[in-house]
């Protein structure tokens, strides 16, 4: 029986399979099929079948992912300690509750302002309905392409929530893989980064063949026989991505699992992780 009660499209987003108006789900996406990799359920059987594909080739993949979002997490807290109160993530992706860039900055300065960008509507609308800002900072959610800077540094939502006149963290985390040299991706960090002022900070993470040429160039052609660019890269080629002048900080291009770990981490082979770290600062 029709009750007359309309969910908004926040808790409608929370419902399994609901689907937003508009999104294709015939075809895979990476932001669902890492959602897939965490253990999420905002994917759908094109994301579930390439992630499993994936996954007969680098059966440590849902490793990886692990690691990428506790890397994430650690270096946005880093960053907050050091007094950044503003953070710009680009390539969001699906969100995990309690475990995304404001709930690590906001739970060591809750005046810290977040916004995040993304362009898959689903990851949006599953953004307004899971994360929720401290009242003291804010979080903003906008629909762009990594690849289009200026719409990303141009836009109103950003305009309202950050200053680009202080510094601010710019956190790019497993996206520029998917990113081929011919569309160079160096040149979109610079552009990403030119016009921040002086004592703000890069967090980049980047998928490499390096430990595991086989396996891991095996998951990367499933992604791009499903249709989703994907290009490994090596420590140097990774360390080439952070723009002229900037400063690498320690320990450098390390592998998430050991970039400033925790007391008590264990560390997995490096094959299993497969995935560069990085912080940089411009002076």
């Amino acid at each position: 029986m029709d009750s007359g009660f309309e969910r908004s499209p926040e808790q409608e987003a929370l419902i399994a399979d609901w689907t937003p108006p508009g999104i294709d789900t015939t075809k895979p996406h990476s932001a669902r099929i890492y959602d897939y990799f965490l253990g999420g359920k905002t994917n759908f059987a094109p994301d579930r079948e390439a992630a499993e594909q994936t996954l007969l080739a680098v059966p440590y993949a849902r490793t990886a992912a692990r690691a990428n979002r506790a890397f994430l997490l650690r270096a946005v807290a880093h960053l907050a300690r050091l007094g950044i109160r503003q953070f710009l993530d680009l390539g969001t992706g699906i969100p995990v509750e309690g475990r995304n860039t404001h709930d690590a900055a906001q739970g060591i300065a809750p005046n810290s302002r977040v916004v995040y960008v993304d362009n898959d509507p689903i990851v949006l609308v599953h953004a307004r309905a899971l994360l929720s800002s401290h009242p003291d900072g804010e979080t903003a959610y906008i629909d762009a392409d990594v690849r289009d800077p200026d719409a990303i540094l141009d836009h109103p939502a950003l305009v309202r929530s950050l200053d680009l006149d202080r510094p601010l963290a710019v956190m790019l985390l497993a996206i520029l893989h998917f990113v081929p040299d011919d569309e160079k991706p160096a040149d979109l960090v610079r552009r990403l980064t030119e016009r921040l002022p002086s004592g703000s900070y890069l967090v980049l993470s980047h998928l490499t063949g390096d430990f595991d040429p086989i396996g891991t160039g095996g998951g990367a052609n499933v992604y791009r026989k499903s249709g989703i660019p994907m290009q490994l890269r090596s420590r140097a080629e990774v360390e080439a991505l952070v723009p002229q002048g900037w400063e690498l900080l320690e320990p450098g291009v390390e592998l998430v699992s050991r970039w400033h770990p925790e007391p008590d981490a264990e560390f997995p082979d490096p094959a299993d992780i497969g995935c560069y770290g990085l912080l940089a600062r411009k002076p």
